[in-house]
């Protein structure tokens, strides 16, 4: 008989030490495995409001879908595709079209929009999509961090062309903080989407750049094996980020997969 697992995941969120409000969100729906995180951006904290948007929007399409498979419209169905990755971009699409109606029919909305990463465990592996450079990543059993998404910013392009840049190049990059892609700004949005094997101990991690930007790969991982705890390991992370001057909203959000009980 094959082995189960559970999947246990614990997530914070933290205003920073810079800013006024906090306009990240997370949903983690922990019935389904399915774990979200978005950073919005937008004035007349229109930021927050497509962030939780798009979370919302993600955790309600998968809740309905559980109970309706065939729940596309407006878009088609991929019959032909893996059912969890086909809902999973349909729902991030989804989201994509109610928030960029949402920014055209409010004026002090317009513009506004939100990066997204979002993953779903499904037989020990996670299917994670993202639009922008919030991330995901995994801390492996044996200790080593592996990048999951790669950043759709100006910066990643910039690399792409120049694979010899130093990390003083990085750091003086003028557009490093400018994305390329994000939820609500168009109709349409290309969505990103990857499947990743998962192992007995590895935690899955996603987060917005008010980590990445504060808190290096390496430094990431080692909170991590730190803190068996997933939770003290998200007060952490967040900690570790505002330590290191908190310039921006930080939210993480963990989930570690785990032998079931027999």
């Amino acid at each position: 008989m094959a082995e189960r697992y559970n999947v246990e995941h614990a997530a914070s969120t933290d205003v920073g030490r810079k800013r006024q409000h906090n306009e990240d969100a997370f949903k983690v729906l922990g019935d389904l495995n399915l774990y979200l995180v978005a950073d919005g951006m937008g004035g007349h904290n229109a930021g927050e409001v497509a962030s939780a948007m798009a979370v919302d929007v993600v955790g309600q399409f998968f809740q309905e879908a559980g109970k309706e498979p065939q729940r596309s419209w407006p878009f088609r169905q991929n019959r032909d595709e893996n059912w969890d990755a086909d809902t999973l971009t349909l729902a991030v699409h989804y989201a994509n079209l109610r928030i960029h109606e949402a920014s055209r029919s409010n004026s002090e909305r317009r513009g506004m929009g939100t990066t997204f990463v979002g993953a779903l465990v499904r037989h020990r592996a996670a299917w994670v999509a993202h639009v922008g450079d919030s991330r995901s990543y995994v801390v492996r059993a044996t200790g080593q961090i592996e990048a999951l998404t790669i950043d759709h910013s100006l910066l990643e392009e910039y690399r792409r062309t120049r694979p010899d840049l130093t990390d003083e190049q990085v750091k003086k990059f003028p557009y490093r903080n400018v994305i390329t892609r994000a939820l609500g700004m168009k109709s349409d949005v290309a969505v990103e989407l990857h499947r990743h094997e998962l192992h007995p101990g590895d935690v899955l991690l996603l987060c917005c750049d008010g980590l990445t930007g504060m808190v290096t790969d390496e430094q990431i991982a080692r909170i991590v094996r730190a803190h068996p705890n997933l939770q003290d390991a998200c007060n952490a992370l967040v900690r570790a980020a505002n330590d290191a001057g908190g310039v921006d909203n930080i939210t993480v959000v963990l989930a570690r997969l785990v032998p079931r009980p027999s």
